[in-house]
């Protein structure tokens, strides 16, 4: 299957390893990822809340090439790019003489043609044609699947089925040996762009985030999103500081999953580069035997301290710095 690809600006800086476990994974799936010529900016956050002209023409140019490339359809795996992407595309399809405009602004014919495709969407495409069956490795843990504000809203450009309780990822998990968990805080916003500006109100959103996570017993959070990503990992200091407690559970994106299930390496997906290590106890043997029961066994790590229901204090030499 060949589609465009938008990775937008996240996935080739702060979040390379998202790009790095797609490009892993898709051709094991038998996807040929064809990205956009000469792609720019999205406007992300910025844009939008500044200059709602700049904010259709930026997305707008993005969607012209890929037309232009003759893409029928466009996977933005970033789900704040997609949100852009997907209502500039439903506004200007709505709207002819603002279609128009924009298409005279960005000096590129736009039709509104091309359609755009979340991750979730894309792999749920490959589940059907047969990924269960490749799977290698099944990734054996407790999982709190977190979709964040913009796959599943607003549902004039999504395709979740349940905007308040969507279930595409916990499919998807349960496909590769995961256990999705039943918890309360899977579509809640992180602080997305206030990373930076409002630090403490991103450690105060994405601490109760992370902590029902380890409540219900997480091992691991998943997550589609790199804002999101950031915020409940680069961020896992300033939640602990303001919440008083230590959360060791690690946040991957649905994509090195994938791969870990397809029986990639932890540095082919990418997780050396988080800044919450990676890192889960060995899988129980299987009774009488001595040999593992099935799944996913990432390195020894750090040894953790209960200190509470779902809170743990790493000891020193636990943190590892993001690596270039």
């Amino acid at each position: 299957m060949k589609i465009g690809f938008f990775p937008g600006c996240s996935l080739e800086g702060s979040s390379r390893e998202y790009n790095e476990s797609l490009q892993a994974i898709a051709p094991l799936l038998d996807v040929e990822l064809i990205e956009v010529p000469d792609w720019n900016c999205c406007g992300a956050t910025a844009a939008h809340s500044l200059n709602h002209t700049l904010a259709l023409a930026l997305p707008a140019r993005i969607l012209a090439l890929a037309e232009k490339a003759g893409m029928d359809e466009l996977v933005v795996p970033c789900s704040a790019c997609f949100s852009r992407l997907a209502s500039t595309r439903h506004e200007l399809r709505q709207n002819e003489a603002l279609r128009r405009a924009i298409a005279t602004c960005i000096e590129i014919e736009y039709t509104g043609r091309t359609k755009i495709v979340n991750v979730l969407e894309l792999l749920l495409r490959c589940a059907a044609n047969g990924l269960k069956e490749k799977v290698r490795q099944p990734f054996a843990h407790k999982v709190a699947c977190y979709y964040g504000c913009y796959l599943t809203r607003p549902a004039e450009i999504t395709t979740c089925q349940r905007a308040e309780d969507p279930q595409e990822m916990d499919d998807l998990m349960k496909l590769v040996g995961a256990e999705p968990l039943d918890w309360a805080f899977k579509v809640e916003c992180c602080g997305a762009g206030l990373s930076v500006s409002r630090t403490e109100t991103v450690a105060e959103l994405s601490g109760r985030i992370v902590e029902d996570a380890v409540y219900r017993g997480a091992e691991a959070l998943i997550v589609a999103c790199p804002m999101c990503h950031t915020n409940l990992d680069l961020r896992r200091g300033a939640i602990e500081r303001r919440r008083q407690a230590k959360y060791a559970v690690p946040v991957l994106y649905v994509s090195q999953v994938v791969g870990l299930a397809l029986g990639l390496s932890e540095r082919e997906v990418g997780l050396h580069r988080h800044h919450v290590p990676v890192r889960f106890a060995a899988p129980a043997a299987r009774p009488g035997t001595g040999v593992p029961q099935a799944g996913h066994r990432l390195e020894a790590g750090a040894t953790e301290q209960a200190v509470g229901a779902g809170q743990h204090r790493l000891e020193a030499g636990a943190t590892e710095q993001k690596e270039e």
